[in-house]
């Protein structure tokens, strides 16, 4: 792999690779006002925990989250889900009496979603305040990489926001590698200002980046990826990938400039997690010796299965297979 995603200095390099990612699971309801509904969990976030505890090989990655929850029945039932799925709940901090947030999907014809959130009181929101998340923090530079998303620092007021990257700087100086992926959502931001702000200074920590084009397009008002690969380059983010929902995605990292070609689906039910998925497949591809054009490959195959089916996280049986990770070519851009 490329040097950005090695497991940081070589008195750290282990196997197998530890993985903690950041943010907020909710309660994810699903049906239509006034009539039955079905409810499970997800999050942007937690969507890639599951999904690239599914793709790692046994003994491979260690996949453990970070939020805060409460004590009640649905934060209890999230964890068990969660290590069901493999993934780890021991950095979770438990608040007395708060609750996680929730949100409704509704999906149109062509499988786009609408989102309805009650969350601005969810516990994931205080999982950095006070002297209880000194120990969270810290916990950050025993990993060898740590993921998080523009929603993780949407969700934190300001001040938890510095102390979180705070903590990713004194974690780099230690060897850990920092995964991002943009996901803005312009309606948890107070204004475009404060989110460009965030930003910038989570991309200077930023190793991997994973970007949805016209999230990015609508934050920074890039005219075109050449725009954006060279701020990102000024920035100091060493690996890039340009996620275009069915267009190929682009890549651009030490090796080159590369373009991967997306899988056709002809029968797309629901766009929900398709980007989390991509990163969850490019990210275990990576970690497991895969070069970037082949994680690409992992993205966009398991990204074409998850659009097929409801929900964010499709069952076991549903998940597609993947070829070993090995070098692969694909034509430079």
């Amino acid at each position: 792999m490329n040097s950005m995603l090695a497991n940081g200095s070589s008195a750290r390099q282990r196997s197998p690779a530890k993985v903690l990612l950041v943010g907020e699971c909710m309660i994810e309801m699903r049906g239509l006002p006034g009539a039955a509904v079905s409810q499970t969990f997800g999050g942007d976030t937690l969507n890639t925990a599951v999904y690239l505890a599914r793709l790692s090989a046994p003994g491979a990655v260690v996949v453990d989250y970070m939020t805060a929850l409460g004590n009640d029945p649905f934060s209890q039932a999230m964890r068990c889900a969660w290590r069901a799925e493999g993934v780890g709940d021991t950095q979770v901090r438990v608040i007395e009496g708060a609750l996680p947030g929730l949100y409704f999907i509704q999906t149109d014809s062509h499988g786009e979603r609408q989102f309805l959130y009650w969350r601005g009181q969810a516990a994931a929101r205080r999982m950095f305040e006070g002297p209880a998340a000194n120990a969270m923090l810290e916990a950050l530079a025993g990993y060898d990489y740590v993921y998080l998303s523009g929603i993780s620092l949407a969700i934190l007021p300001p001040d938890s926001r510095e102390r979180l990257m705070q903590a990713l700087q004194r974690a780099r100086r230690a060897g850990t590698r920092v995964v991002f992926d943009n996901n803005y959502r312009p309606h948890l931001w107070p204004d475009i200002a404060s989110a460009q702000q965030a930003y910038r200074a989570q991309l200077q920590l930023t190793d991997l980046a994973l970007i949805t084009w016209d999230d990015d397009a609508s934050l920074f008002g890039y005219r075109d990826p050449d725009a954006l690969f060279a701020a990102y380059a000024q920035m100091g983010v060493g690996e890039v990938v340009l996620k275009r929902g069915p267009d190929s995605c682009l890549i651009d990292c030490p090796s080159g400039r590369f373009a991967v070609p997306a899988q056709r689906v002809d029968n797309v039910l629901d766009t929900t997690a398709a980007g989390d998925s991509f990163s969850a497949a490019y990210l275990a591809c990576r970690l497991q010796g895969g070069d970037p054009q082949q994680a690409a490959r992992w993205g966009h195959r398991l990204a074409a299965q998850v659009v097929q089916h409801p929900g964010a996280l499709i069952a076991q049986a549903a998940m597609p297979a993947m070829d070993t990770p090995s070098p692969l070519s694909v034509a430079q851009v």
